[in-house]
Parts: C-alpha cells; sequence; structure tokens
C-alpha cells in the first residue's frame, strides 16, 4: 500500500509542476502581449497626437490664405466701375 501512496504522491507532484511550468509560461505570454498593446496604444495616440497638429497648422494656413485673397481681393475697385468713370470723362 505505502508503495502505491508513493506513486500516486510521485505523479501527482509531476503533474502538479507541470501545470504550474504550464501558468508560468501563459502568464508571462500574457504580460508579453499586455506590454505590446501598451506600446501599441502610445504609437497609436502619438500619430493621431501629430496628425491633428498638422491638421491644425494646415487649417491656420488656409485661414490666413484665405484672409490675404479676401484683402487683396477688397483692395482692387471693380473693373466695371473703372470703365464708367473713364466713360463719364470722355
Amino acid at each position: 500500500m505505502a508503495n502505491t501512496t508513493e506513486t500516486r504522491d510521485i505523479a501527482r507532484k509531476r503533474a502538479q509542476n507541470h501545470f504550474t511550468a504550464s501558468e508560468q509560461r501563459d502568464t508571462l505570454v500574457k504580460q508579453e502581449i499586455e506590454k505590446e498593446r501598451a506600446a501599441s496604444a502610445a504609437k497609436t495616440a502619438k500619430l493621431k497626437a501629430l496628425r491633428l497638429a498638422k491638421e491644425a497648422d494646415d487649417k491656420v494656413e488656409s485661414d490666413r490664405l484665405g484672409l490675404i485673397a479676401a484683402a487683396a481681393k477688397a483692395a482692387k475697385p471693380a473693373p466695371k466701375a473703372r470703365a464708367k468713370a473713364s466713360k463719364t470723362k470722355a
């Protein structure tokens, strides 16, 4: 009987060791996956921030050019107004 009990205990201990090792590998893999996800999320956030900053700069530049064009257009007299003024002098 003692021999059977010892054999069972040894088999149980081996199985438990394999199970523990498997759990440790699973834990390490899960930690590695979480690190990769965090790195990917950080990279995505950085790229999004850069894209939003570029879009904001582009909008500011577009608005500036639009104001310059509007100011230039407002500074020029209408071509028809000049033509009428020259006809009245003649």
